[in-house]
């Protein structure tokens, strides 16, 4: 039986990805995401569908879910983690539009009315939704993250954000046979460095960070790159805080202990470090050795206030721990040495480096999942640059297709 198939965002673009899929009788949408770009950008409107399915709580993948069911009464499909972390997104981003002065996409209700519409799923379920069946798998990436796999006499796998490295938060993805793969392509044509050796880096930097008198700002994304630093500080000797919407995420990923690799170790390195729980604790951070706080692309948040205060001292150190879209603060910072300060572009004089902690799988690693998976057709999607990506595995013998957005295609 075919599948139609559209992309009605995150094609061809990293970002808003929303898939439109038909199979028989079922209509179903995989992720419906909005870009936190400056404007924001949000996928073609969703046409009447069966059911939805969410891979996971990243905004990009679950911003626009609460617009989807104020206008369909359909269920979404997730974990409860990627519940209850979508939900902290989906509320937040409402204050962001405010604060930024954006159209309101949808209001409170419209959340809670969502949250009322999720249905809980765990690894290894199967979704019954008209004639099709379709299975659940762990996707690496962060806690909760799913790839799904539409299950018939041709099997398709849409994969969401994929990572197959095993890190201190999760355990990586493994590949699942299928016929057809619906597959990211993020890191398209790069590669990321051995994950131990940047961790070494990272905390020989902050040492020697501490070790001048100075401190070391981490900013960081609060779902997933918060955790993975707070674990990476754990084991050391060094006095580290953790602030903003990350300490929230903390709490939710605590309660989910089924999507850790080891929640142990995570509560272990959340109690070991030092929670900003208010105004007079922010005060004494700025004394310590090590602050992780968000945003992660320093737009907003506690990590405006704390490299202020610490700017002009170049014993100081910002340690970016993620990608740095085009537009951003932290983009400006890494590119000019300069960031914005309450609408006053600003010089930054202590040290700025950037090391690489991505949650995607790499070029090769890429590679490595589509081969395993075997299938006979690949889509690439969620890119910038799908075509190097594409070349390599065409070389291998595979038949993929790079479907831009609103293009219809068939498996």
């Amino acid at each position: 039986m075919p599948i139609d198939c559209e992309f009605l965002g995150g094609g061809h673009e990293v970002g808003r990805l929303a898939i439109l899929v038909k199979t028989g009788k079922a209509k179903v949408l995989f992720d419906y995401g909005m870009s936190a770009t400056d404007p924001p950008k949000y996928p073609a409107p969703a046409p009447p569908i069966d059911m939805m399915f969410l891979t996971h709580s990243h905004l990009d993948h679950c911003g626009m879910i609460p617009w989807v069911t104020a206008r369909h009464d359909i269920d979404v499909i997730a974990t409860t983690t990627s519940k209850k972390v979508g939900s902290i997104l989906m509320e937040d981003s409402i204050k962001v539009a405010a604060s930024e002065g954006y159209p309101e996409m949808y209001g409170k209700t419209d959340v809670k009315q969502a949250l009322g519409r999720f249905r809980d799923i765990e690894f290894g379920d199967t979704v019954p939704v008209q004639d099709m069946q379709v299975r659940t798998h762990s996707a690496g990436h962060i806690p909760g993250a799913t790839m799904y796999e539409l299950v018939g006499k041709r099997t398709t796998l849409v994969t969401g954000d994929l990572h197959t490295l095993d890190t201190r938060l999760v355990s990586g993805a493994k590949p699942v046979k299928c016929d057809n793969l619906i597959m990211e392509s993020t890191y398209s044509g790069r590669n990321h460095p051995d994950r131990l050796k940047t961790e070494y880096e990272f905390l020989k930097k902050v040492h020697e960070v501490v070790d001048r008198g100075g401190k070391a700002i981490v900013p960081a994304f609060a779902v997933g790159r918060t955790q993975e630093m707070l674990l990476l500080l754990k084991d050391s000797k060094l006095d580290y805080w953790h602030d903003g919407m990350g300490k929230s995420v903390n709490k939710v990923y605590l309660e989910e202990p089924q999507h850790l690799r080891s929640a142990k170790r995570l509560r272990q390195a959340v109690s070991r470090g030092r929670e900003v729980k208010n105004f007079q604790a922010r005060q004494r951070a700025h004394d310590g050795e090590v602050i992780v706080t968000t945003s992660g692309m320093l737009d907003g948040g506690p990590v405006v206030s704390y490299i202020e205060a610490a700017k002009e001292d170049p014993k100081n150190a910002i340690l970016m721990t993620g990608y740095q879209v085009e537009g951003s603060n932290g983009r400006k910072l890494l590119d000019t040495g300069t960031m914005e300060f309450h609408g006053v572009v600003e010089k930054v004089e202590c040290e700025v480096l950037k090391f690489d902690f991505s949650a995607h799988a790499g070029h090769d690693d890429l590679v490595a999942f589509a081969k395993g998976c075997s299938p006979q057709k690949i889509v690439l999607c969620h890119g910038d640059h799908r075509e190097a990506l594409a070349e390599e595995l065409r070389k291998e013998g595979f038949e993929v297709l790079l479907p831009m957005n609103g293009e219809k295609f068939v498996l």
